[in-house]
């Protein structure tokens, strides 16, 4: 026991010094040493070295710590000074990373020996090494993945996995994703890893949250995998990844279509004959690396009608071969035939045919690449540019150019066309007389000079026509600027050439807005919801709300309803035998919800709830009446305003003059313009008749409106009402049909009617207001 005790001891103390030993290691930084930056240059890192080289040396500075400073900075130094070592201490924090492999091995094996851990256990590879040795290769950092990845991903597609370490899903993959790399990689297929513990920023710049995780990258957009990690599952997501429209399937019917299509996209045609029914992935890949310069077809020589082809280029059906087209659609440019294509092959004959015999100048990007800037002497590049008018079938001069390309093929010289039309500003500088070559093809030979346009030219004098003597003087022409460049005498700017082939500004809107579209329901339902989360919490928080909102107002409406019918009311209606009037939709946009104008006394106990603490939005309409008015007013008024019942916002109420006149004429001191008051001193002060005047009062901002009856005059409208006292809802059934006993109803009934108008107004917001500091007491 006292073994074991202190072997254990032992090993404690071993741990103790090995983790001091790391964290001493991980302390230090040779760019803090050094006292530069992450992105200083060599020179500026030999400038700080020699520096602090020549103030903390030992024979120099007699401080006692100066030999440890002068160790660290000549350790930071070797570090920084080698890019290997450099690169290593950026991506992993240590300069030797066979130091770090070292200390992970010991530090795990220890781990399994005092644990007794064993690997088929958990029937997993556990070596480390060899894992690491499997990723290393294509381990990425975020100024790797930024400046060189996502340019890339738009010549081929590329499949990036996401692990960290003691992840045993990420063990459990590695046998497939092994074997899918070697597969990918040989077809074209960019590969990378990415670290989620060293490059956290790069993971969380792709969006991943957890490992192990597998996306792809194509034309700078990203996409991630959510089925089996299986070798077929991980081909078919990365060739769901490359556009649909790269390679054409080309028939007996359409071959000839195909191959005349270089005069619209001004690109090669490559035809692939091939005994596999559906198109290879390296050769989608193929097509997708060369999309800019060729077009691609596919011919399944298995296909009936297939035999016409096979038989008019000769095609061995037996192993894949690769036609190349150009001007010449019945006889291939070029041609490669192997039983075994490999991408290395394939690449380099397409990229010996990857223009025209003599192409056309659509664009500014060709025409760098056909006619590049002369670099020196000995790199000289002449471009023979033929300006012709834009045909629909190949013109004479043409033909006979294409024949003198064709024939005259150099490594120096470049043969190209333009479009006279097309071109108009740079065809203009190339010739010297317009009127001579109006509506005539013409041919120059040029040099470019510089990037900004500048050029040296000679055009021939005549224009071309494609004739012998053509020919001969060009050929001239050819000779002779071998042994003189100077014959390029002309020197002219030419302008920029327009994108012929761009696509007008529509079609790129739509390009642009269906792509944006594609990459928000990308991002919405397969690739973030993490930092999707709060979009869709905000809106489902925004829909509860709604959805909350007309809910209550829904209970809110069928409560109202209650409230105001209840049982005890409904059986008297019954039993009277009276019913409630009804109203269609054609009547009125607000459609009253009951049958009756609920107008309630003003009274200084309802006075608090009916206007000082009224809601905001809200207004009560008030009747101004007296006892001898009241049931001929409240009659009218229910008439007036029963169509705008519909309205939860309007609450009716009446105040009584005989009880509550300080009280309104308080009011209406503030509105003495529209209703002026008279004189307290005057006799007739007390006989001022205010009944029929309506005040609509807003307790919230506290502001009222005024309306002032008309002037009595004579109605011939039917008595309705009795002599009795009004309850404080008054049903429209009862006030019809029954007769007045007031002799001055109808003239007292007139000061109302237009108050209905009064309300549209009111309700448009267009009437005056008049503000008062505060609510007066109705006592």
């Amino acid at each position: 026991m006292e073994v074991k005790k202190l072997s254990i001891s032992w090993q404690f103390l071993l741990v103790l010094v090995l983790i001091l030993q790391i964290l001493s290691a991980l302390d230090f930084d040779p760019y803090r040493v050094l006292g530069v930056s992450r992105t200083a240059s060599q020179a500026d890192i030999k400038k700080a070295y020699k520096k602090l080289a020549r103030e903390w040396h030992p024979d120099k500075n007699k401080d006692p710590g100066a030999e440890d400073k002068f160790i660290q900075i000549s350790k930071a130094y070797e570090i920084l000074s080698s890019e290997e070592k450099r690169s290593n201490y950026d991506r992993y924090g240590d300069a030797g990373e066979s130091q770090k492999q070292q200390q992970r091995e010991y530090r795990f094996r220890h781990f399994h020996e005092h644990f007794y851990f064993d690997e088929s256990f958990f029937h997993f590879p556990f070596n480390s090494e060899r894992r690491d040795s499997i990723d290393e290769k294509y381990l990425l950092h975020f100024s790797h993945y930024v400046n060189e990845v996502v340019p890339d991903s738009f010549r081929k597609p590329y499949l990036i996995k996401i692990t960290s370490d003691w992840c045993f899903s990420c063990i459990h993959i590695e046998p497939v994703w092994k074997e899918v790399v070697q597969e990918l990689e040989g077809l074209g297929v960019g590969i990378g890893v990415v670290h989620a513990g060293y490059e956290r920023r790069l993971a969380h710049h792709l969006g991943t949250h957890s490992t192990p995780s597998i996306l792809g990258i194509i034309n700078g957009k990203i996409s991630f995998f959510h089925n089996a990690v299986v070798r077929e599952n991980l081909r078919q997501f990365v060739e769901g990844l490359l556009p649909g429209n790269l390679v054409e399937k080309v028939t007996n019917k359409n071959y000839i279509r195909f191959l005349s299509g270089w005069q619209q996209d001004n690109k090669p045609h490559v035809l692939l004959f091939d005994q596999m029914p559906a198109v290879p992935l390296l050769y989608k890949l193929t097509a997708f690396a060369y999309k800019d310069y060729l077009s691609f077809g596919y011919v399944y020589v298995g296909l009936r009608g297939a035999e016409e082809m096979t038989r008019q280029y000769n095609i061995n059906v037996y192993g894949p071969t690769i036609l190349i087209f150009k001007e010449h659609i019945h006889k291939p440019a070029d041609v490669i035939q192997v039983r075994s294509m490999k991408k290395q092959v394939i690449d380099d004959f397409l990229t010996q045919n990857k223009y025209l015999l003599a192409a056309r100048l659509t664009s500014q990007k060709l025409f760098h690449e056909l006619c590049p800037v002369k670099r020196s002497h000995r790199q000289r590049k002449y471009c023979v540019v033929l300006l012709t008018a834009e045909t629909t079938k190949l013109s004479k001069p043409f033909e006979a150019f294409l024949s003198f390309a064709l024939a005259n093929t150099q490594d120096t010289v470049r043969f190209v066309h333009v479009y006279s039309n097309r071109q108009q500003g740079f065809a203009s500088t190339l010739l010297p007389d317009g009127d001579m070559f109006q509506g005539k093809s013409a041919v120059s030979i040029l040099e470019r000079r510089n990037t900004a346009g500048r050029v040296v030219y000679k055009t021939l004098g005549d224009p071309w026509t494609g004739s012998e003597s053509d020919r001969f003087v060009l050929l001239g022409y050819l000779d002779q600027l071998r042994k003189d460049p100077a014959l390029l005498s002309s020197e002219a700017v030419l302008p920029d050439l327009t994108d012929e082939l761009a696509p007008v500004f529509l079609l790129r809107w739509f390009y642009s807005a269906s792509e944006y579209l594609s990459d928000c329901w990308d991002s919405i339902f397969h690739n973030n919801w993490r930092e999707m989360m709060p979009l869709l919490s905000l809106i489902f928080s925004a829909l509860f709300i709604l959805f909350g909102t007309v809910i209550m107002q829904a209970f809110s409406d069928s409560n109202d309803e209650r409230e105001s019918n209840p049982p005890d009311k409904e059986e008297a209606h019954e039993k009277s035998g009276k019913t409630e009037p009804t109203f269609s939709k054609e009547t009125t946009s607000k459609i009253p919800k009951k049958g009756f104008v609920e107008v309630t006394e003003l009274t200084d106990v309802t006075y608090t709830s009916n206007l000082v603490r009224l809601r905001p939005g809200h207004m009560n309409v008030v009747l101004i009446l007296s006892n001898s008015t009241k049931t001929s007013l409240l009659q009218k008024f229910a008439l007036e305003v029963y169509t705008f019942t519909g309205s939860s916002c309007l609450h009716f109420s009446f105040l009584s003059l005989d009880k509550h006149r300080e009280w309104l004429e308080y009011l209406l001191e503030f509105a003495q313009d529209a209703a002026p008051i008279p004189n307290q001193y005057d006799k007739h002060f007390m006989d001022r008749d205010y009944t029929g005047y309506v005040l609509a009062l807003n307790g919230h901002k506290k502001y009222f409106c005024l309306f002032k009856p008309q002037k009595p005059v004579e109605e011939e409208d039917a008595a309705m009402g009795s002599c009795g006292d009004l309850d404080s809802s008054l049903h429209l059934g009862e006030s019809r049909g029954k007769s007045s006993c007031g002799l001055g109803s109808r003239p007292i009934k007139g000061k109302l009617s237009k108050l209905s108008l009064w309300m549209e107004r009111l309700l448009e917001g267009s009437l005056q207001r008049f503000y008062i500091p505060s609510w007066p007491e109705l006592d």
